[in-house]
């Protein structure tokens, strides 16, 4: 199947103008000012894209694909992300991770979720272990899990500055990146460490640590949760203008917005504003995930669920209330996520990359059309590829 994207206005993400594209199998194959539709031809899908805004896939890197939580206990284990929890949220690309729980989440499970989802269409990866140190993996150790498993593309999420963390000591955290570094290097893939960061307000100081000394560079950690709660978000600033990488979590409550926590969309505009380059900020959604409430003694009182829609909405709220630049706001779902992570068919449009496409209306920028190496999973925003169970 061919499929044909015309008179779109292409944010790669960077503006191209207005572009036809055409989608060979599972590949962005042309993009050119115009292509001509052939009188006779194979089977041939043509989408009107005049007036619209055609921009990258969303790739979401950190995602509880099975589910994640039950510091309530068992009965709040949250459930395992759906096909079109992704696909309506215009995601095409997931990382999936384990949490709090890497005793009844485990690894292989995380894996085989990762390989259902793109059976059902979409791009999946996961990180190797939990919270906790050391490491569960598969194998046995880090470096040859990102090594020997094609899935796995790095470390996390790592626990630190938090009560349910294992509080790693420096020494072991810069045990965790040199193997994850090195898992990395002889695989060609980021070998990242994904770092959860608590609210405790010794903030990044483990890993900060780490950089100072050892000899492994500042980009080898991607901490998470840098918005939930202003003396973080400020040491995120500080960390980011010595070169590290600095990620939002959009899923929130209300509460947490009132105890301190930064909308992404204002933490992106205020990060921005201080100086930081577009190109180290990214958005996850923390989708799947528990988000629980403690009172001030640690105690559990409640908890809802990460969405991975709030991901775009975010962006959305970046662009339309925060009067950012589409190409800025989309960054960091898009082109950034894919740098860093080290996924080189993904996050731009471009000739010869996947072809991961979202297809927004130009006013609202709501999602119309997604398509998900090349093939069509919603339209006119309603789902119409749905998963196993769905």
């Amino acid at each position: 199947m061919l499929t044909l994207i015309q008179n779109g206005d292409i944010y790669a993400p960077h503006f191209l103008g207005k572009k036809d594209i055409l989608i060979v199998d599972q590949k962005i194959g042309f993009i050119q000012d115009q292509i001509e539709m052939p009188d006779e031809f194979v089977e041939i899908r043509v989408i009107d894209a005049t007036g619209k805004m055609v921009v990258p896939g969303f790739i979401d890197a950190h995602v509880h694909l099975i589910g994640g939580g039950g510091e309530g206990s068992y009965k709040t284990r949250t459930p395992e992300l759906q096909l079109t929890d992704a696909t309506l949220a215009g995601v095409t690309t997931l990382v999936g991770v384990l949490g709090t729980d890497g005793t009844t989440r485990t690894m292989s499970n995380l894996i085989a979720k990762a390989r259902g989802l793109e059976e059902e269409g979409l791009t999946c990866f996961v990180q190797t272990g939990s919270y906790q140190v050391p490491v569960k993996t598969l194998t046995g150790k880090i470096e040859d899990d990102i090594i020997l498993i094609d899935k796995i593309i790095g470390v996390g999420e790592i626990a630190i500055a938090d009560h349910r963390s294992s509080q790693p000591t420096v020494e072991e955290m810069a045990k965790i990146a040199s193997a994850a570094r090195i898992g990395g290097i002889l695989s060609g893939k980021s070998g990242i460490v994904n770092i959860h960061v608590g609210d405790s307000r010794e903030c990044l100081k483990v890993i900060e640590e780490v950089v100072e000394t050892t000899s492994i560079p500042i980009r080898q950690f991607y901490p998470t949760h840098m918005n939930r709660n202003r003396h973080l978000f400020e040491a995120g600033i500080e960390f980011a203008k010595k070169g590290g990488y600095v990620d939002f979590t959009t899923s929130t409550i209300p509460q947490f917005l009132e105890d301190s926590e930064l909308k992404c969309s204002i933490a992106l505009k205020k990060m921005l504003e201080a100086g930081v380059n577009s190109s180290q900020i990214t958005f996850t959604s923390d989708g799947q995930a528990s988000l629980p409430e403690f009172d001030e003694n640690g105690e559990f009182i409640g908890l809802q669920v990460g969405k991975v829609a709030t991901l775009f909405e975010e962006v959305r709220d970046a662009i339309l209330s925060e009067g950012l630049a589409p190409e800025t706001a989309l960054r960091v779902i898009t082109e950034n996520p894919a740098a860093i992570l080290k996924l080189a068919q993904k996050g731009t449009i471009a000739e010869g990359k996947d072809a991961d496409v979202v297809i927004l209306h130009r006013e609202t920028l709501e999602i119309e059309t997604v398509i998900a190496m090349g093939q069509v999973m919603v339209e006119n925003g309603a789902a119409v590829v749905k998963g196993t169970f769905e």
